[in-house]
């Protein structure tokens, strides 16, 4: 009796230590991708870039600070900015993200989004919101916004209403300061601020499932101001395009992710 209590004793422990291991691991760090540049396009110096998204053959893309700050229609190639929308001196503007025939406009610290339309750029609507404004994309559904912090909120595209929210990990730590958005193929893509890294982050339970490691892709040399940093993502899902570039960079990448191991 006592022969067969500890044998079962044994296997729950066992069973225990099994299951602890594998959620151990699964919570580990995640791998860190590298990169390939596949092509550089000239990008406008000028340009404080807090959002960025590719559509129909164009970047859209949001430029930040008081009394700089714009929405703007980018042709891809040339850099050449073809439509742009200026915002008023008061607000900071921050991460951009279409929904149908519009454009979502955040704003850092003055808790609202203005809506434009996609064709024109002409103003349509605004949003409130409580807290910083600082990345936005969608998934289809919803709204996905940060704020600086480690959360990442769902909001209704129609309302702004806030449908819930994730805390995005790595691991056992808290990943801050989530900027500027983009979601691909499933996952959501971080530029982390003030680092050459961006976290592919599941929606579904804010975990880190991989980073890039984007060191080197543009030279300290061009880096003339300390804010000059990694800052804009945006795919072209027709030809699964990777596009990234940072505030105040003379140039726009397309890049290809390579997987850690096969470097």
């Amino acid at each position: 009796m006592k022969a067969s209590l500890y044998g079962t004793t044994l296997c729950i422990l066992c069973y225990l230590v099994l299951v602890f291991g594998r959620q151990t691991a699964a919570q580990g760090s995640p791998p860190v991708d590298t990169y390939r540049v596949v092509k550089a396009y000239p990008h406008d110096t000028s340009a404080y870039t807090q959002g960025l998204i590719y559509r129909d053959g164009f970047l859209y893309e949001s430029t930040g600070l008081n009394g700089r700050s714009t929405l703007r229609k980018v042709r891809l190639e040339t850099g050449e900015v073809v439509q742009e929308r200026r915002v008023e001196q008061a607000h900071f503007a921050e991460g951009l993200a279409d929904w149908n025939d519009q454009l979502v406009q955040l704003t850092w610290q003055s808790n609202v989004a203005f809506v434009y339309e996609l064709a024109t750029l002409a103003p349509r609507r605004t949003f409130n919101y409580s807290g910083e404004g600082w990345g936005l994309t969608h998934d289809g559904k919803r709204f996905i916004l940060s704020d600086g912090t480690s959360q990442l909120r769902f909001l209704d595209p129609e309302t702004f209403r806030e449908l819930g929210r994730v805390t995005v990990m790595d691991g056992q730590a808290p990943v801050r300061d989530l900027n500027e958005l983009e979601y691909i193929r499933g996952e959501i893509y971080a530029n982390v601020w003030h680092t050459d890294r961006i976290a592919r982050i599941s929606p579904e339970t804010g975990r880190v499932v991989r980073w890039i490691d984007l060191r080197g892709l543009m030279s300290g040399g061009y880096k003339l101001d300390q804010e000059a940093v990694l800052n804009g993502i945006a795919h072209d899902p027709a030809r699964n395009r990777l596009f990234v570039t940072g505030k105040l960079w003379p140039r726009l990448f397309e890049i290809e992710i390579i997987p850690r191991g096969r470097e």
